[in-house]
């Protein structure tokens, strides 16, 4: 039984390069410092002592861009913070090609984020967070891209605007409504003065709808109840007395005729 140590021996070796990576891991093969393949998800056998793994996650991750503090365009210090959606999609790129993937587009986002706040006005940063997001997107996802990186979604989470710029805002805000409030109320007011004006040219027309008119606001008024003393008086002496002075005005209007003296 002189064989039976190197026996053992032989099978341990052999049991020792049994590797098992898992369905969301890929892993990178090198063989005495050169790179020979990816291998997984299952197992696989790797030679003892010649040949070393480097495991990677190909599952999407999220990062959080800590709060940034920056300058819009129009000179306004804001502080954002974003989300980073992300995943490897090369892994082969994601260990050679860089020192720490992870590091890497963590600190190239931040910087990212920092410049495309400040080509943006502080209303737009508010009004177009969706384009902002898509074009903070293309930008990392260009630049991340020989890394073996792709990236899925940019969000930005919470933007925090200056106590004073809120106030101004506010007011802004404030002043936007009441002058709606008042081109609301100046269209009613019109539109109003056109439907009176109509009903005026109708019951001038009609005596009998002016009329009806008399007596449906004396029904409104009695519904209140109150003790208010009203004097009806009758259309025909508002005719009458439109025609007398009509008469008047035309009898002051025409040239005295003076009698020829021989």
């Amino acid at each position: 039984m002189f064989y039976m140590p190197f026996i053992v021996l032989a099978a341990l070796i052999l049991l020792s390069g049994i590797r098992v990576a898992q369905e969301y891991q890929r892993s990178i093969i090198f063989k005495l410092g050169r790179y020979t393949g990816i291998k997984g998800p299952g197992i696989y056998w790797l030679i003892p002592l010649i040949e070393r793994q480097q495991k990677v996650d190909i599952r999407t991750r999220t990062v959080d861009l800590e709060q940034q503090e920056t300058i819009t365009r129009d000179s306004v210090t804001i502080k954002v913070n974003a989300v980073l959606w992300f995943k490897i999609i090369d892994p082969e790129s994601a260990i050679i090609k860089v020192a720490n993937y992870n590091n890497a587009v963590y600190q190239f986002s931040v910087s990212a984020l920092r410049n495309i706040i400040g080509q943006h006005t502080l209303d737009e940063v508010l009004r177009d967070r969706e384009q902002i997001n898509n074009t903070l997107k293309k930008i990392v996802d260009e630049s991340t891209e020989p890394w073996g990186v792709k990236i899925e979604m940019v969000e930005m989470k919470d933007v925090e605007i200056p106590e004073g710029m809120q106030r101004a805002m506010a007011r802004e805000a404030e002043a936007i409504r009441e002058k709606r409030a008042r081109i609301v109320k100046a269209e009613a007011e019109l539109d109003a003065s056109i439907k009176l004006t109509q009903g005026a040219k109708e019951m001038e027309a009609s005596p009998i709808a002016l009329e009806l008119r008399r007596m449906q606001m004396l029904s409104e008024i009695g519904i209140d109840n109150n003790t208010t003393t009203i004097v009806l008086v009758p259309s025909d002496f508002a005719q009458a007395a439109r025609s007398f002075t009509d008469w008047t005005n035309q009898r002051l209007t025409q040239p005295s005729h003076k009698p020829d003296t021989q």
